[in-house]
C-alpha cells in the first residue's frame, strides 16, 4: 500500500484529476449558456455529461501509464485496483444513463421504462377504460360514463393501488385493439373494461379485469340490478378488484369504498350529468364560459332533491371556484356560495376528499391562504391518494410560493396518476417558461398537445411561449387561425386573438376583436383579469383614434372606482383605474394606483403572479411618460429568475407598448444583457 501511495504522488493523479475536473465543470457551464440559446435537447446534454464523465476515467488511466516517471509496468495488485475502478465507474454511469430523466421531457414528455411498460409497472396499477354504453337510448352515455367514473373513484381511494384518472382513460375505446400498448401508455399492468345497459329502471353492467401484458382475465363479472342497487355494484366491484391485485384495504378505505352517496335516485342522476359537464372542462379551459354554468345549475338540483347529499355539494363548491378563477367571475357572492357549499358537504360528511378539496382550493384561489389551502389539500390527499389534481393544486401552490423546485416534483407526480391529460403538463410547462426555460417549456407544451382530446388549446399556449422565447408570431398566427368563427374555443381565446392584432401592430383587428367579443372581463397570464373595454381603448389609442378612446377610459375610470368600494384589495381593479387614468392623463393617480397594486401583490405574496403586476407597472411608467422609472422597473423584473411568463428580450423587441423607449440606450442594454445572460435555475 505504501508502494502505491507513493505510485499516486509519482504520477500526479489527484492533481490531474483537480485540474479534469476543473476543466470539465468550466465547460459544462458554458455549453449550458449555448445550449438554452440554441434550444438543444436534453438528451445532447446528458450526452456530453456522460462522455466528461467517462473521459475522467480515461484521464485517470492515462495518468497512470504515463505519469512523472513514464513507468509502463505495474504490478498486479495495480491493474486490479484499476479494473476495479472502472468496474466501478462504468456501472455509475450506466446506472445514470439508464435511470429515467428526471426533467420534463422525461417525465411529461417521454414514459419512463418503468411507466411505460407494463411488464415493469405494478402490478397493483390499474386503468379503468371507458364503459361502452349498450343502452337503446343513446343519451344514457352520460350514465356509462359515470358508473365508470364512479367505480374509478372508489379505486382511486385505495392507497395501495396505483389509479390512472379518468382524463386520461377517457382518450380510449371501450374495448381497445391492443391493450398492451394502451397500458405502455398509461403506465400500468391490468385494466378494467365494461359495457352499461340501462333501461326500465335496470341497469346490467358487465366487466373484465384484464393483465395487460399476457392479455389474460384476472377476473370477470356480470351484474344485473335495479337502478337503486348500483351503488351496491360499485362497492362490489371495488373489493373484487382490489382482492384480484392484492391491495391491502384499510378499515377506513372499506368504509368509503361502501358508503352510498344519496338515496335518492334522481338526485344521483342530476349529479352524473353534471359530472358529465363539469369534466368537459377540466383541461378545456376554454369551454368554462358554456359548460359551468350547466354544471352547477344540475348540482343544485341535485342537492334540492337530496339536501343531505355531501358529495354533490362538494362538487357545486368546486364548479363555483372553477368558475371564480376560469370564468372569471371574482365577485364576493360567486366565492361565498363556493364557501356554503363546501362547508354544506363537510357539515354533512367530515371525511369527504373533496369537500375537503374544495375548502382548499376556496382559500387558495379566493385568499391566496397557502397555509389553509396546503392544510385542507393534505387531509383530501390522505382519502384520495390517486386524485391528480390535488397534486395539481399543491403544485401550483408551490409555484405561487417560490418554491420551483416543489412545483415541478408535484407537477410530475401529478402527471404520473394523470398521463395523458394535457392539464398537469400544461402547468409544468408552465413553470419551465416562468423560469425561462423555454426550450425546455416547448418541449413539455408538444407533449400536451399530443394528448390532449382537442389540441387547438395548447397549440395556441405552447405559440404564447414561443413569442416569448424567439419573437415569432408565426405559430400564434396559424394556432388561432385553426379555430373555427362561432365555436366556444374561438370566443375562448378572444383576448389571444387581441394580442395576435396587438404584436402585429394590426390595431383595427386587435380593436375589432375587443369590440365584437361579449365577456365583461378578459383574463391573461396567471389570472390577472381587465375590463375587455380596456383592451378596446388601447386599440382605439393606439390606431390614433381618441376620440372613442377617450370615453372608454371615462367610463372605465368610474366603474373601477365604484368597484374598489366593494373590493379595495383587488390588485387588478387597482391596475385597471390606474391605465384609465394614464389614458385620461392623470399622471399621479396613474402611477398611484400602479403602485398599489405592487403593494398587494408582491413577490412574497405570489412569485408566479407579481411579475406580471411589475410588467404592468412598467406599461403603466410608458402611458404618462415617465421613461426612466419604466426602464427601472424592466431591470429589477428581469432580474426575478421566476419572471419569464411575463417579459423576455423577444418581447420587448416584438410589442408596441415599448416603442416610446427604442432609442433609448439603457433599454437596449436591456435587451442584449436578456440575450446573453445565462438562464437562471429553479
Amino acid at each position: 500500500m505504501t508502494d502505491f501511495l507513493q505510485h499516486l504522488r509519482e504520477r500526479k493523479l489527484v492533481q490531474w484529476a483537480l485540474a479534469y475536473i476543473a476543466a470539465a465543470f468550466a465547460l459544462l457551464q458554458g455549453l449550458d449558456i449555448i445550449a438554452q440559446q440554441f434550444g438543444w435537447p436534453d438528451g445532447v446534454r446528458r450526452g456530453i455529461t456522460i462522455a466528461l464523465a467517462v473521459g475522467f476515467f480515461v484521464t485517470l488511466v492515462l495518468a497512470w501509464y504515463h505519469g512523472e516517471r513514464g513507468a509502463q509496468r505495474v504490478s498486479g495488485t495495480e491493474l486490479l485496483f484499476l479494473a476495479l475502478l472502472l468496474m466501478i465507474g462504468g456501472g455509475l454511469l450506466w446506472r445514470v444513463a439508464a435511470a429515467p430523466s428526471t426533467n420534463a421531457t422525461s417525465e411529461a414528455g417521454k414514459s419512463s421504462s418503468a411507466q411505460a411498460s407494463p411488464s415493469l409497472a405494478s402490478d397493483k396499477s390499474i386503468a379503468v377504460l371507458p364503459f361502452e354504453n349498450l343502452s337503446d337510448d343513446k343519451s344514457n352515455a352520460y350514465f356509462a360514463t359515470g358508473m365508470q367514473d364512479e367505480i374509478l373513484t372508489r379505486l382511486a381511494g385505495i392507497h395501495d393501488l396505483k389509479v390512472i384518472s379518468r382524463t386520461s382513460t377517457q382518450q380510449y375505446a371501450s374495448h381497445p385493439p391492443n391493450l398492451k400498448i394502451v397500458a405502455e401508455q398509461l403506465g400500468v399492468a391490468t385494466v378494467l373494461e365494461g359495457s352499461v345497459q340501462r333501461a326500465d329502471g335496470k341497469v346490467r353492467i358487465n366487466l373484465q379485469l384484464i393483465d395487460a401484458h399476457t392479455d389474460t382475465h384476472l377476473w370477470a363479472q356480470k351484474y344485473d340490478r335495479d337502478l337503486k342497487d348500483v351503488f351496491a355494484v360499485q362497492t362490489d366491484v371495488a373489493e373484487k378488484v382490489a382482492d384480484a391485485l392484492k391491495a391491502q384495504l384499510l378499515p377506513a378505505e372499506s368504509a368509503r369504498i361502501a358508503s352510498v352517496p344519496t338515496q335518492n335516485p334522481e338526485a344521483y342522476d342530476l349529479y352524473l350529468r353534471a359530472n358529465a359537464y363539469f369534466q368537459r372542462v377540466y383541461d378545456q379551459a376554454a369551454l368554462t364560459s358554456t359548460q359551468m354554468p350547466l354544471a352547477i345549475a344540475l348540482y343544485q338540483q341535485a342537492l334540492a332533491k337530496d339536501p343531505g347529499f355531501a358529495l354533490a355539494a362538494a362538487m357545486l363548491a368546486q364548479a363555483h371556484l372553477r368558475t371564480y378563477w376560469q370564468l372569471p367571475d371574482h365577485t364576493e357572492a360567486r366565492l361565498a356560495a363556493a364557501k356554503a357549499a363546501a362547508d354544506q358537504a363537510l357539515a354533512l360528511q367530515p371525511d369527504l376528499g373533496e369537500a375537503h378539496k374544495a375548502l382548499g382550493v376556496y382559500w387558495y384561489y379566493g385568499h391566496r391562504d397557502y397555509t389553509q389551502a396546503l392544510q385542507q389539500l393534505e387531509i383530501a390527499r390522505n382519502t384520495l391518494p390517486n386524485n391528480a389534481s390535488v397534486e395539481t393544486y399543491v403544485a401550483a401552490i408551490a409555484r405561487r410560493q417560490g418554491r420551483w423546485d416543489d412545483a415541478i416534483a408535484s407537477f410530475q407526480r401529478a402527471i404520473v396518476l394523470d398521463p395523458r391529460s394535457s392539464l398537469s403538463i400544461d402547468q409544468l410547462a408552465f413553470a419551465y417558461q416562468s423560469l425561462r426555460r423555454y426550450a425546455e417549456a416547448d418541449q413539455v407544451y408538444a407533449r400536451a398537445v399530443a394528448v390532449t382530446h382537442d389540441p387547438t388549446d395548447e397549440q395556441i399556449t405552447r405559440a404564447f411561449n414561443t413569442v416569448y422565447w424567439k419573437g415569432d408570431l408565426a405559430p400564434l398566427r396559424a394556432a388561432l387561425g385553426s379555430l373555427t368563427s362561432g365555436s366556444d374555443d374561438y370566443s375562448g381565446n378572444a383576448s389571444s386573438f387581441f394580442q395576435l392584432g396587438w404584436w402585429s401592430r394590426d390595431y383595427p383587428a386587435a380593436a375589432k376583436t375587443a369590440q365584437t367579443d361579449t365577456a365583461a372581463n378578459w383574463t391573461v397570464y396567471s389570472n390577472e383579469t381587465f375590463p375587455r373595454q380596456l383592451y378596446l381603448a388601447w386599440a382605439y389609442q393606439a390606431a390614433g383614434d381618441n376620440a372613442k378612446a377617450q370615453p372608454l377610459y371615462t367610463e372605465l375610470r368610474a366603474q373601477m372606482q365604484a368597484a374598489l368600494l366593494q373590493r379595495a384589495d383587488d390588485p387588478d381593479l387597482h391596475l385597471a383605474l390606474g391605465f384609465a387614468a394614464a389614458g385620461l392623463g392623470l399622471k399621479d393617480e396613474a402611477i398611484r394606483e400602479g403602485r398599489k397594486a405592487i403593494d398587494l401583490m408582491p413577490m412574497s405574496r405570489d412569485a408566479y403572479s407579481a411579475p406580471a403586476y411589475l410588467a404592468y407597472l412598467a406599461q403603466l411608467y410608458v402611458r404618462v411618460g415617465e421613461n426612466d422609472q419604466a426602464i427601472d422597473t424592466l431591470q429589477q423584473l428581469l432580474a426575478v429568475p421566476s419572471s419569464g411568463g411575463a417579459i423576455s428580450p423577444a418581447l420587448l423587441k416584438l410589442d408596441p407598448v415599448w416603442d416610446p423607449l427604442r432609442e433609448d440606450a439603457r433599454f437596449l442594454q436591456i435587451i442584449a444583457d436578456g440575450e446573453t445572460a445565462s438562464v437562471p435555475r429553479p
